[in-house]
């Protein structure tokens, strides 16, 4: 429902946080709440979880920090608060390339997370996380081309991969300039080819 709210971080505690988007508080359950400061504005991502007996925000100082929460808590056995906690333990890229190495023992350090749920966050998640490939990314994107590059964002955002995206590339870069939309559409016909 929501992306991200905007605005001033009122309580920081233990827990959680509360952020003021004009003159209306809402408690952001975060990894780190102290990474907040009273009284200073942001811009903060969100997610809301719906349970039977809750609604509850989640908040995150990037949108990969948001992503990198919803991948943990699609994993069976990884409810919101154990991905905060996982989260708040590590910092994203250590996590990621534990995962991405099948480091069983390394994640098993974090609370309620045993043999059995590490396999499972293993299982779920390796190749998912995109660890290799975000540099990558950087670099396809590094073009004069704002609709292309919107493009290939909307391809990744798909789950086509760098390395497909990265073929069909000189194909899409041969074309007259043409609208994000245009680029997709043809990159879809190039990729449904291979």
């Amino acid at each position: 429902m929501f992306e991200y709210l905007q605005g001033k971080v009122t309580i920081v505690n233990p827990a959680y946080i509360v952020l003021d988007v004009v003159g209306v508080g809402y408690k952001l359950y975060t990894p780190n709440p102290y990474q907040f400061i009273e009284n200073k504005q942001y811009c903060i991502f969100v997610e809301q979880v719906v349970r039977e007996n809750a609604i509850t925000l989640y908040g995150f100082a990037t949108n990969e920090d948001k992503q990198l929460f919803l991948k943990l808590i699609s994993v069976s056995g990884i409810g919101p608060k154990s991905a905060l906690a996982i989260m708040a333990a590590e910092n994203s890229q250590s996590l990621m390339a534990a995962i991405e190495q099948g480091e069983i023992k390394y994640l098993t350090k974090f609370p309620g997370v045993g043999k059995k749920v590490a396999s499972q966050i293993i299982l779920d998640l390796k190749g998912k996380l995109d660890v290799s490939d975000q540099p990558q990314l950087e670099l396809i994107l590094d073009q004069d081309n704002p609709a292309l590059k919107d493009a290939i964002l909307a391809l990744s955002a798909l789950g086509y991969s760098n390395k497909e995206v990265e073929k069909i590339k000189p194909k899409l870069e041969k074309l007259p300039n043409q609208s994000a939309d245009l680029y997709i559409k043809e990159a879809l016909k190039l990729l449904l080819k291979q």
